[in-house]
């Protein structure tokens, strides 16, 4: 997983901008702005920005503005249309919220997080039939290892899943 975590003190602009387009989960602070600064420095962003930004904010019109005007996106306006999942009020909690939220997906199955990952990727750039079955194709033959067990059983016992020992990827 990427995640990446931005503080207003370090505004986003141009190929900050592509970068965070490429991270699964994005949080800022609520002084946080965002720029697709290319078209005044006489370029087309290049670096995954046009490619990734419209399936992130679902709404072509604003990724036009943005890539065609340079315009500022403020972090409450960033939160609202999808770009960032959560704002905060200040770095440190910031932090520390990306930090409980790696380690809680670090306490999960690396096999189970990675399928996810590359499921999810893949049913948005396809039709839900076609993602439906790549889904049903890979979990026949990724579901070999024993992960599924060790949940089910820790579960019935009555343990917290974060006790279990997962397979390595």
């Amino acid at each position: 997983c990427r995640a990446v975590v931005i503080s207003g003190a370090g505004k986003m602009f141009s190929s900050g901008v592509d970068l965070i387009t490429a991270c699964d989960i994005r949080y800022c602070t609520q002084d946080a702005v965002f720029q697709v600064k290319e078209v005044d420095v006489g370029l087309a962003a290049d670096v995954g920005t046009l490619q990734r930004l419209p399936k992130i904010i679902g709404n072509q019109s604003l990724v036009n503005e943005l890539a065609f005007t340079c315009r500022k996106m403020m972090a409450d306006e960033a939160l609202s249309s999808g770009l960032v999942s959560r704002m905060f009020p200040d770095k440190e909690l910031m932090l520390d919220s990306a930090l409980a939220l790696a380690a809680e997906i670090a306490s999960k199955s690396p096999v189970a997080v990675q399928s996810t990952k590359i499921n999810l990727l893949y049913s948005r750039d396809h039709p839900v039939a076609e993602g439906l079955n790549y889904m049903a194709t890979w979990n026949m033959s990724m579901l070999q290892t024993q992960d599924i067990v060790k949940s089910v059983q820790a579960m019935m016992e009555k343990k917290d899943a974060k006790s279990v020992t997962f397979s390595k990827l």
